[in-house]
């Protein structure tokens, strides 16, 4: 009933088609990868299918900011950390699977334990054997985080740009606690030669097209969650919030707690990007923390367009393909390049590519109903097109 009610009334004709792809691309591209021989013109190369499964749990992490700052208006310059405490969670998981085939051969304590000299595994590393474990700590842990946060930032009514400077400010609290070597993730050096995931080669071709498929699904379903949540009556709650918080709240609203379950469900995509990133990648070290992935963050949104839930998936493509290209041609100018792109879109483009797009095919459609409209006669003679001047006021 749920996905019905979702396509129905949920997802515009954009969305539905992002939906579509994304599962044609989830069955595809496993299949040109595996089944097309490496001379084949069709053939895909593992190295491809790993670059663009990173790109689709980046489109997740984007898709999770959409959510706050498309629609709620929270500008969010920290989520960056949520995608890191689920890479975390995902990486114990599979330190853990790696047993004795460590350096040091311990089949119970992690590698740069042993050579920081720990004699036992901490606590807080019991059950991360276990990927049901590892799966809702994924959840929980960002989940909680956002809750706890959000919980007395909102409450406290701190709004706009003081809200974004404490988000940055909690990340980059993390990301000084996570270099520590006595915290027990593994200092600056982080977590990595990964084995296994779920008893399965982490390095063969079949793993890494599962983990594309994996991460493409999830996009899929992130979208449909996120267009049924706008389009019901809640998401209209958040837009109100978003637009005019002062008058939701004479209304007889909350605004905190609406406030609080967006940023709590955003913070668990992120989380899930961040636990599907890791596997495909190798490697999860404090710089995921790092203030500047937040801001990145801000700036796909901003490319593709904020509010339109398609639009942080394409520009979360296509700025980081850029940059795949750019950093291998050009890559001391990345980051002059990231900013002028940036400050264009703001100018220029203040709606981002989808959302410019959007606007310019409604604009061209109401002209068309109405120029149809007011050739329209009826069979008595007289004007007609009511209805079409109706739709293309709409």
């Amino acid at each position: 009933m749920i996905t019905r009610r979702a396509f129905s009334d949920g997802l515009t004709w954009r969305v539905a088609i992002a939906v579509l792809a994304l599962v044609v691309a989830a069955i595809i591209v496993p299949v040109l990868n595996l089944a097309m021989p490496a001379g084949s013109a069709l053939h895909i190369p593992t190295y491809v299918v790993t670059l663009f499964g990173k790109y689709l749990t980046y489109a997740l992490l984007a898709l999770a900011l959409d959510l706050v700052w498309g629609y709620c208006g929270i500008l969010s310059l920290g989520h960056g950390a949520f995608f890191a405490l689920g890479g975390y969670a995902m990486g114990m998981y599979l330190m853990r699977q790696i047993g004795s085939r460590g350096v040091y051969g311990n089949p119970v304590v992690p590698d740069f334990m042993v050579f920081l000299n720990w004699k036992e595994l901490p606590w807080f590393w019991y059950g991360f054997s276990h990927f049901w474990v590892a799966a809702i700590m994924v959840v929980l842990v960002p989940g909680l985080l956002a809750f706890v946060f959000g919980w007395f930032a909102f409450r406290s009514r701190v709004t706009g740009v003081y809200l974004s400077i404490i988000t940055q400010a909690m990340t980059y609290a993390l990301l000084l606690a996570f270099f520590r070597n006595d915290m027990g993730f593994g200092g600056n050096n982080g977590l990595t030669d990964f084995k296994d995931i779920v008893g399965y080669d982490i390095q063969s071709d079949q793993t890494r097209a599962a983990l594309f498929s994996a991460s493409a699904l999830m996009l899929a379903l992130g979208v449909i969650l996120v267009a049924f949540f706008v389009k019901s009556k809640y998401g209209k709650l958040m837009v109100a919030v978003r637009d005019a918080e002062s008058r939701t709240r004479f209304l007889g609203w909350r605004p905190e707690n609406v406030k609080l379950f967006a940023f709590t469900a955003s913070a668990i995509m992120a989380g899930i990007a961040g636990a599907l990133y890791v596997p495909q990648v190798g490697i999860i070290n404090p710089s995921e923390f790092a203030p500047a992935n937040s801001i990145e963050v801000v700036i796909w949104t901003a490319v593709g367009g904020r509010a339109t839930i398609v639009g942080p998936i394409v520009g979360a493509l296509i700025v980081n393909w850029g940059k795949s290209w750019f950093t291998g041609a050009f890559p001391e100018f990345w980051l002059f390049a990231l900013g002028a792109l940036f400050v264009l879109v703001t100018l220029f483009l203040p709606k981002g590519i989808v959302g410019t797009l959007v606007d310019g095919w409604s604009a061209l459609r109401a002209r068309r109903l109405s120029a149809a409209a007011e050739k329209w006669v009826e069979p008595d003679g007289s004007p007609g097109g009511e209805q079409l001047l109706t739709e293309a006021a709409e």
